[in-house]
């Protein structure tokens, strides 16, 4: 954990090689990847059932699951589970569905109708990972805007290592009536998604986080098909001043560094007294933290406490950081809410802890990482619409802008485009 100070001389320096440090991990995983998606792309489902022995040890006659075994493994999941499932897909629907955009339709000046009209996607494909980062709650986060986007086709494919599926992601499909469902992961899950196979019809989207071979799959396909983003490790930073619990902070810092060796967890705070206490608290809860193994490295590599002489000047550090999460423990909040240009979804207050975020806030938490929210946003309704535009001239309109484009035309070097209105002009 490094300890930064903006009183020090060096901390400039310092804050700029921890501003561009990487966390990702450094194997080469695309000369791979790349081989798994020609095989795909020439052999269809019978490469993939040869990946999905090697890598799953697991063989299915089919690889889509029936609705009966969907809901046979989906009561398996505890009735707390299902209805905490349940309040989460509410929530985050009720959020979604304001986003909803209107088209827009006018006629200008002289005549000339133009119109922008929202439409859904077709087809989008959800990866869902499989084992230890199994998130039913992503796959609410993922789907359900889909489905309020209006796309027909929803395909979700979730990998059954050794033959086994977490009940409660089956219960989520229930919760966003997804019902085609494919256990296929990795690589070659993606490759089926963009090229498709005997059996799974390709998509216009893949959607869904995954580990480095989802990650490479996914930007080696897109093109083919659109993508949401490539996902990085986890961040969270934390703007907090000394009023607040240091064990409510310390929990809120492992609650990132939780997810992954790689994850970055940041206090910024104006108390070094406050600071101290935090840090002491976050190694008392490792101690007995079912996760302390992971929490411990990320929080030891990567985790940081930042000690500044004013509030105020964690706004600049935070843009520069661009986290994933912020969370504003201070008295108002919202004051440094309103100058935060990069952060991919902010928790204001004390009572608003991230973790409200990931599982029933509302708002998605599939968000940008990796400095990337400098340029990008959330997963949102959007992601899942395209937007078509429409012009319309009458005579006496193409007469009045026509001659305008002829000059342009003819001024790039393209006469047919000029001959195109100019024999409508005669």
């Amino acid at each position: 954990m490094q300890l930064l100070k903006t009183t020090d001389k060096d901390f400039s320096t310092k804050f700029q090689a921890f501003v561009n440090e990487r966390r990702e991990a450094t194997v080469d995983v695309s000369g791979t990847v790349k081989e798994i998606i020609a095989d795909v792309k020439a052999r269809g489902e019978v490469a993939v059932k040869e990946y999905t022995t090697r890598f799953d040890r697991y063989s299915p006659e089919s690889f889509r699951l029936s609705d009966t075994f969907i809901a046979e493994q989906a009561v398996k999941c505890p009735q707390e589970v299902r209805s905490a499932l349940e309040v989460a897909a509410q929530r985050i629907t009720a959020f979604h569905q304001k986003q909803l955009p209107q088209n827009i339709a006018y006629t200008d000046e002289i005549g000339v109708k133009l119109g922008l009209n929202w439409v859904a996607l077709t087809t989008v494909g959800i990866y869902v990972p499989g084992g230890r980062a199994s998130y039913p709650s992503s796959l609410l986060m993922n789907a359900l805007p889909a489905k309020i986007a209006g796309v027909e086709r929803i395909v979700m494919t979730v990998p059954m290592p050794g033959g086994e599926i977490n009940p409660a992601v089956l219960a989520a499909a229930q919760v966003a009536d997804i019902t085609e469902i494919y256990t296929i992961g990795g690589a070659q899950a993606v490759a089926a998604l963009a090229y498709g196979t005997q059996s799974l019809a390709p998509v216009d989207k893949i959607v869904g986080p995954g580990n480095a071979y989802v990650a490479e799959a996914k930007r080696q396909v897109f093109g083919r098909v659109g993508i949401d983003s490539i996902a990085g490790p986890s961040e969270i930073l934390v703007v907090a001043d000394g009023k607040n619990n240091p064990e409510w902070i310390a929990w809120d810092l492992l609650s990132q560094a939780e997810h992954d060796p790689s994850a970055q967890s940041i206090l910024i705070t104006d108390s070094e007294t406050f600071a101290q206490n935090v840090t002491t608290a976050v190694e008392q809860i490792l101690k007995t933290l079912p996760t302390q193994a992971v929490a411990a490295k990320s929080w030891e590599n990567h985790g940081a406490v930042i000690i500044v002489n004013d509030l105020a000047e964690s706004i600049y550090l935070l843009n520069q950081l661009a986290p994933e999460h912020v969370e504003l423990c201070v008295d108002e909040p919202q004051q440094l809410a309103k100058q935060i240009r990069c952060a991919g979804s902010m928790f204001l207050g004390r009572h608003t802890p991230e973790a409200i975020g990931d599982y029933v806030g509302g708002p998605n938490h599939v968000l940008p990482t990796a400095r990337s929210a400098r340029f990008a946003s959330g997963l949102s309704v959007y992601d899942f619409m395209k937007r078509i535009t429409s012009l319309q001239c009458d005579q006496q309109a193409l007469q009045t802008i026509g001659k305008a484009a002829i000059s342009l035309a003819e001024a790039e070097g393209l006469p047919a485009h000029a001959g195109s209105v100019a024999v409508r002009l005669e």
